[in-house]
């Protein structure tokens, strides 16, 4: 587990900056629904036992995002739509759901801001920007960010699963899979597909 006295994996990144605001993005796979990002600055003395959101079961990822709500200094959850994803492309999208993230929280402070971003891209933001692969599993403020965009996403493909149980959301969260697929060819399109993504415009064209 990441502790967060090691949050940086080179301190000296941290020098002339009084925040982190650590970035992170999930749902850029899937068929339908948002690509959610969020963006989190921690408190110097936060000790909760971070990690990569995929390496947590959900009831710890559950847990530990309200616990990251509460300790946070300044968090934010946006996202970016599927029309928007179909407007700009999924990276495009992807950025933007950043950027506002990132705007977001930086209102709630005063100071100069680091952000670091997981991956191996930063959005366009004014403020100084470092992308780091796999930023998730090294950096606090990152892992706390994957969390708390997975646990929203998530929530939402558990609210769609309520109302369109016949799709299987819970199970698969709206990736491709096999059973998904077959659902959608079975039951139809309902609102919210990416229909900029491949399997869901050939499905389209075969309308």
């Amino acid at each position: 587990m990441i502790q967060h006295q090691d949050v940086l994996f080179n301190p000296e990144v941290a020098e002339g900056f009084d925040y982190i605001i650590g970035v992170d993005e999930v749902g850029r796979g899937p068929l339908i629904g948002d690509v959610v990002t969020a963006a989190v600055i921690l408190p110097a003395d936060c000790s909760l036992p971070l990690n990569d959101s995929k390496k947590l079961s959900e009831k710890k990822r559950q847990h530990l995002s309200l616990e990251i709500k509460q300790q946070a200094i300044a968090y934010a959850i946006c996202k970016a739509s599927p029309e928007e994803i179909d407007e700009l492309n999924i990276l495009h999208a992807t950025m933007l759901a950043m950027q506002r993230a990132i705007i977001a929280v930086a209102q709630q402070v005063s100071g100069n801001i680091k952000v670091l971003v997981d991956g191996n891209r930063c959005p366009k933001v004014e403020f100084s920007c470092e992308a780091i692969v796999k930023g998730d599993a090294k950096v606090a403020e990152i892992s706390a960010a994957s969390i708390l965009a997975k646990v929203h996403r998530d929530q939402q493909m558990l609210d769609l699963d309520v109302l369109y149980p016949e799709y299987g959301f819970a199970q698969h969260k709206g990736y491709p899979t096999v059973k998904h697929l077959a659902a959608i060819k079975e039951f139809g399109m309902i609102s919210g597909y990416r229909k900029s993504f491949k399997p869901i415009r050939e499905l389209l064209n075969q309308s």
